[in-house]
């Protein structure tokens, strides 16, 4: 899926008027049944069921919070299709509004930024809640990398006790395999399915504390999406399953070295040192000309966040890269404001540009994960920064590997400070 982009200079940028945030619309049966209808195609492809569990506990007309884990594009065909005829509203990304703001306003859909506090969010929820509709909301916020569970935020738990209403928890299994993140938009022939289970009553969320709440969500977003695929004998057979690997594991356990993988076919490749893994059909990695080494794709991801934090503890992490720079401030289009270097470390961002007027810096205090991308919009890979009003997209200019490094450290640096 792209996007509209518009080349502009800064100045003109920040001349430009905000959007006013409106009240989300309660979507018509109309949009509800479209977006049903448009899902049925890809769902009947991969064989979709859902297997309900205590279901009949929640009312027909009773709103609730569907909370679900995130894959794939797919999960939103799953959820219109499970969910249907119960009216509900989209927690999503604001640049999901870009070019197709009318449409997503009358599908339900409820704008926000990405890991960063958002004091309408709530109040937009609540006033979805009061209209007689339910919410749909990925608590991971982006897409997993490695196919496990991405941190969810401790804050949840207040939010279950704030919104007052009963709590559904989707599973999907097969839409990591079908569609991941990696793989450029390279779908596989893989089967999909779902677990949609009552999870918590307003009793429930009532009796218990917080901490309590949050301990049953993070076990609910406690999976594995490749040792599923193992234990399950999930066959990826497709030729291309391994491009782009790289972009998740970005550093060789062997020669130890940074940004010489390169995934390709079936096979992943250090370009330093020679060692060639190959991805086989059950997910499993298989080194051809070496002994001692990774066999679990998340397991070698694991020991890259392992590593990423010896080197914040130790004060060597640091990102220093050219970008190209688009920002959002508005829904009409993304605004390519030109060329600047964005900085991390454990301090946080720093992003400059537009020959020194752009000077942005955001604390590591102010978020506990990052919105990175791989193939954002068909744009290339991506590392967001936002302030408090505006969003800068960061694109390296050159061709490597940091959007999941940058994302590791940003979670490890997060923990690290809570400690």
């Amino acid at each position: 899926m792209k996007i509209k982009t518009k080349d502009i200079s800064y100045e003109k940028f920040l001349s430009l008027p905000f959007e006013k945030r409106e009240k989300p619309l309660k979507p018509s049966i109309i949009f509800r049944t479209l977006l049903k209808i448009v899902s049925g195609g890809e769902l009947k492809a991969v064989h979709f069921k859902c297997n309900k569990i205590g279901m009949e506990k929640l009312g027909d007309k009773e709103p609730a919070l569907f909370l679900m884990n995130h894959s794939a594009f797919i999960d939103l065909k799953i959820a219109s299709t499970i969910l249907y005829p119960r009216p509900f509203n989209i927690v999503c990304t604001e640049d999901g509004f870009i070019g197709k703001k009318w449409l997503m306003r009358h599908l339900g859909c409820i704008p926000t930024k990405k890991f960063v506090t958002d004091f309408h969010l709530f109040n937009d929820m609540k006033y979805a809640i009061n209209k007689g509709s339910s919410i749909l909301l990925y608590p991971e916020a982006s897409y997993s990398f490695d196919g496990t569970a991405t941190d969810i935020p401790n804050s949840l738990g207040k939010l279950l006790k704030l919104l007052d209403v009963p709590v559904v928890m989707i599973k999907t299994f097969g839409a990591f395999q079908r569609d991941p993140l990696y793989n450029n938009l390279q779908l596989r022939d893989v089967d999909v399915s779902c677990e949609m289970k009552y999870l918590l009553s307003r009793d429930d969320i009532i009796q218990m504390e917080i901490d309590e709440l949050n301990n049953i969500l993070k076990k609910e977003f406690t999976f594995d999406n490749f040792k599923w695929q193992i234990e399950n004998n999930i066959i990826v057979d497709e030729h291309f399953r391994a491009d782009y690997l790289n972009r998740v594991l970005y550093k060789c356990p062997i020669c130890k070295k940074e940004g010489f993988l390169r995934g390709k076919g079936i096979y992943l490749e250090c370009q330093s040192c020679s060692t060639k893994w190959e991805l086989k059909e059950n997910g499993e990695l298989h080194c051809l000309n070496h002994e001692e080494t990774f066999t679990h794709i998340p397991t070698w991801y694991k020991w890259e966040r392992d590593c990423v934090k010896e080197e914040i503890i130790s004060d060597k992490y640091l990102l220093d890269i050219p970008v190209i720079i688009r920002a959002f401030k508005d829904s009409k289009c993304l605004y390519n404001i030109g060329e600047g270097r964005l900085v991390h470390n454990k301090n946080g961002f720093h992003l400059t540009g537009a020959n020194g007027k752009l000077d942005v810096n955001v604390s590591s205090r102010a978020q506990y994960s990052l919105y990175s991308d791989y193939y954002w919009y068909e744009l290339g890979d991506m590392i967001a920064v936002s302030d408090p009003k505006i969003t800068y997209y960061c694109f390296p200019k050159e061709e490597v590997d940091v959007a999941a490094k940058t994302r590791l450290a940003v979670e490890e640096i997060s923990k690290l400070l809570k400690n």
